[in-house]
């Protein structure tokens, strides 16, 4: 319903006049000049709008202003093509100087009243090694000039070390910020997520490493700008991999609540993880990948197959707490989509009858605690491997994702298990991934709704699980000697340190090939891949934390879309209805 008129003019668009009229929520304007039934009405939300400047101004690739005194132009976000979007430009011209003041200020006016999500400071990292090294460039160039456009005023970091951007969350005074944004992939955003939540808890007087806490959602949003190898979260909360699009949804405001596991052992935390956590197969890819470093992102393709070659299982006791069946289903074939009816009854249902958001998961807290034992499901055996994850994880390989009806903020995840089968079998669920094929469509795949899972290896692998865990820390050493090498030392020093590690190790990658092609005998454990991380712990606890966290998103829109995107990524641009 519309609210009372705020303001009606004349404006002239180039050489035609139009009758515009501004109400609480929308701007429209008709064309005067033509006859009832050839009058073409353009209705602009005001929620859609990015900002008002002064003058004639052109905003991307370069902002250019000049000066009039009648004039104002006024940019808004729109998707019309597939998911992308992009900054159309309207400018207007008023009859006087002092019409135009009246409308500028009127429509920033509308805009701090009808979009209060919308931030007004933000605190933005940059990372500027991850992916093609592109982070600044990416910011300043394409980021920037939106959120000056906006009226964003924004405090930015380059960050020099790992971790960097987690310890100034944790330490440093936020006050006055509405949000944080990561320029980077999901290394990154992994930071801001562990520095968010932890902050939270030490203001809340909570303990987060006790697996039995419930954990106080974090009040300020996270906005993604994508500049990484990988950007998985990205790609499934928004549906595209593109900076502008990105940041034209943090500039409006758009809320997308996220569910996030806390991975435990023995009681203490060891990681967050919002998309996969993974034992077998993609911990072993993981692992084999720290080899290969050098390689950039090949090194997956060559890590995945010669851990296919190896043809690798592991024995393991896997306890899940299930979710209600009856709220949704792993193969019900549905897609989480923006306005997902589960997610919304979800949000109802984990903060019932109250505004406190710290309330989450009180009412069911006692479905964690020991006395809940006999809900818990349990099965044993050998398996190829075994994922967790808090969303469908789909990226531009794997469209449809690990587990394609998982849902973003319905305070579950999905559990897949893959038992130990032949080879060609094992290959063929992989293929499926990339395709629109069922990959739980196969008698070896099982998958379940779960609130909670604990994995832990069968007696007398203890042994084993030492041996194992001393040569990962090992790795994990190297793995970080690099890193530090290459956030603070130069390119030549990383390039021959990487060099002489992989001639020193190269006997030993070819024996381990042939190892795996020739010889029955594998691992008797595999390792953890936390989004991205090697975890030091076989026997782990996993807990979902329902909407623990907002990001600037709005979820993918819808499933057509999905398809439109990938048939015109290749145009790499969306034309945007505007308003000139």
């Amino acid at each position: 319903m519309e609210t009372d008129l705020r303001l009606e003019s004349s404006l002239w668009i180039g050489n035609k006049r139009y009758r515009a009229v501004l109400t609480g929520w929308h701007l429209k304007w008709t064309e005067a000049d033509k006859k009832n039934g050839d009058k073409k009405t353009v209705s602009v939300p005001v929620a859609e709008v990015v900002g008002v400047e002064n003058g004639r101004v052109e905003i991307l690739p370069q902002k250019s202003v000049e000066d009039t005194d009648k004039d104002f132009t006024g940019g808004r976000s729109r998707s019309t093509y597939g998911l992308l979007w992009s900054l159309g430009r309207t400018q207007f011209s008023c009859p006087s100087r002092v019409l135009r003041d009246q409308w500028t200020n009127h429509l920033r006016t509308a805009l701090k009243t009808h979009s209060p999500l919308r931030p007004h400071r933000l605190l933005v990292f940059i990372n500027p090694f991850g992916g093609k090294k592109k982070g600044r460039e990416i910011y300043h160039s394409l980021v920037a000039p939106l959120f000056e456009l906006a009226g964003i005023s924004s405090h930015v970091i380059v960050t020099e070390r790992a971790n960097q951007a987690r310890d100034h969350l944790l330490k440093k005074d936020l006050t006055g910020f509405d949000g944080v944004v990561c320029v980077g992939g999901d290394g990154m955003f992994s930071e801001v997520l562990h520095g968010l939540i932890g902050r939270t808890q030490q203001e809340a007087g909570l303990c987060e490493t006790d697996p039995a806490v419930t954990l106080q959602p974090c009040p300020l949003h996270i906005g993604i700008i994508p500049a990484g190898s990988t950007d998985c979260v990205c790609y499934a909360t928004v549906g595209v991999i593109d900076p502008v699009s990105s940041a034209l949804h943090i500039i409006i405001g758009d809320s997308q609540p996220l569910d996030v596991c806390s991975v435990h052992h023995a009681s203490t935390l060891v990681r967050y993880s919002v998309s996969l956590v993974g034992y077998g197969f993609y911990g072993d890819v993981l692992a084999e990948s720290e080899k290969h470093r050098w390689m950039g992102p090949l090194r997956y393709d060559y890590s995945g197959t010669v851990v296919y070659l190896s043809n690798r299982s592991y024995a393991g006791i896997v306890q899940y707490l299930p979710a209600d069946p009856l709220l949704s289903s792993p193969k019900d074939k549905t897609r989480c989509l923006s306005g997902c009816n589960v997610c919304s009854r979800s949000t109802e249902r984990l903060f019932p009858h109250t505004s406190d958001s710290g309330s989450l998961y009180s009412s069911h807290f006692s479905q964690y605690s020991n006395d809940s034992e006999g809900e818990w499901v349990s099965v044993e055996g050998r398996f190829r491997c075994v994922s967790i994850t808090c969303m469908s994880s789909s990226c531009a390989r794997s469209p449809l994702g690990l587990s394609p009806s998982a849902h973003l903020a319905d305070g579950t995840g999905d559990l897949i298990l893959v038992w130990d089968t032949h080879p060609l079998s094992f290959l063929k669920f992989l293929y499926r991934h990339t395709s629109t094929q069922d990959q739980f469509d196969l008698p070896f795949v099982e998958v379940h709704r779960v609130k909670a899972v604990r994995f832990s290896l069968p007696d007398g692998r203890e042994e084993e699980v030492h041996e194992g865990i001393g040569e990962l820390n090992r790795a994990i050493e190297e793995r970080e000697y690099v890193d530090t090498v290459s956030r603070n030392g130069s390119q030549q020093q990383l390039a021959q340190s990487v060099v002489e590690r992989e001639t020193m190790n190269e006997h030993k990658t070819v024996a381990s090939i042939l190892c795996g092609l020739c010889c029955k005998k594998t691992p008797a454990v595999s390792v953890w891949n936390c989004d991205g991380e090697i975890l030091p712990f076989t026997e782990i606890f996993c807990r979902i934390h329902g909407q623990l966290v907002r990001l600037y998103a709005r979820g993918i829109e819808d499933g057509a879309a999905m398809q439109n995107c990938s048939q015109e990524s290749d145009k790499n641009k969306s034309r945007c209805i505007t308003y000139k």
